[in-house]
């Protein structure tokens, strides 16, 4: 289980350096620095970010309880802001000028459309504490704290389930399975379950990143390969990168991450303690 919070980390250190930009035409396949965050070799945004917010919530209270990750999240936001999409950059700024956080997400919600990928890519320690029967309504609540969109809701949601099967030993295929039978968006449906009628898209919407991750995961067949293969893509390769490295890191295990990536990231030995921590209280 530990492997899902590191491996989404490494994505996120891996394609940091080439969010917002076009397929580079030289494959990367080691961490880089720079990008539009000038950011520093190993160092992840506040995709890591947000989802060890809620990873030590789920530890400290050993449930979900969203008053308290809504105050990390603000937290977060207020050291780090150069990181943040837009529909948590409006959301946040609605909380700090004193706006009651449930009418601050319906604003958004009704102003912007809500449906970028924020609650996607924060949600794998929800993923791996709560089982496979218990996932899906804490990982639409969570996603609705700040994305009410029901389409990013919903990819949230697919997005959990999977790293909870997969945490719990499922195959690929049985876990992208019950996947799509509990999806309950037309929409969501329709483009997960035909993942190659697509083009890949990694855009900051929920359902086009929520695509790239899963399709690469689903058609390779090792970490390295993976997130190689989803940040080459270009476009928001932090997100795409830490999606795809939480799946691949739920399925294939820590030790399957390169010893080499491992190595160059920033606070690896805090990311794998917190992720054996949330090991330790998840339910079977």
């Amino acid at each position: 289980m530990a492997g899902a919070l590191t491996g989404l980390a490494i994505g996120d250190a891996m394609g940091a350096p080439l969010e917002g930009q076009k397929s580079p035409e030289k494959t990367v396949t080691e961490m880089g620095f720079g990008g539009i965050h000038n950011i520093s070799r190993g160092y992840f945004t506040d995709d890591t970010m947000q989802a060890l917010a809620i990873a030590e919530s789920l530890i400290q209270f050993r449930r979900y309880c969203p008053e308290d990750i809504l105050q990390r999240l603000v937290r977060g936001y207020l050291e780090n802001p150069r990181y943040y999409g837009p529909t948590s950059t409006s959301f946040f700024k609605l909380i700090l000028n004193g706006t009651a956080p449930d009418i601050a997400a319906e604003n958004v919600y009704r102003k912007s459309g809500g449906r970028s990928n924020g609650s996607v890519m924060r949600g794998a320690p929800i993923g791996i504490v709560y089982p496979p029967g218990e996932v899906r309504e804490i990982s639409l609540a969570c996603s609705a704290l700040t994305h009410r969109n029901p389409v990013a809701c919903e990819c949230s949601a697919f997005f959990n389930q999977l790293i909870s099967e997969l945490c719990r030993r499922s195959s690929k295929d049985s876990a992208y399975s019950h996947a799509l039978m509990k999806c309950r968006d037309n929409e969501v449906f329709n483009r997960l379950s035909s993942p190659r009628t697509y083009a890949l898209r990694p855009t900051l919407d929920a359902l086009d990143a929520t695509h790239c991750a899963v399709s690469v995961f689903m058609e390779t067949d090792s970490p390295e390969d993976a997130v190689i293969t989803v940040i080459n893509l270009g476009g928001d390769a932090d997100t795409t990168g830490a999606l795809c490295g939480a799946l691949s890191g739920a399925y294939y295990g820590l030790n399957a991450i390169p010893a080499r990536w491992r190595g160059n990231l920033n606070k690896i030995e805090m990311i794998i303690d917190i992720g054996y921590r949330l090991s330790e209280i998840a339910k079977k």
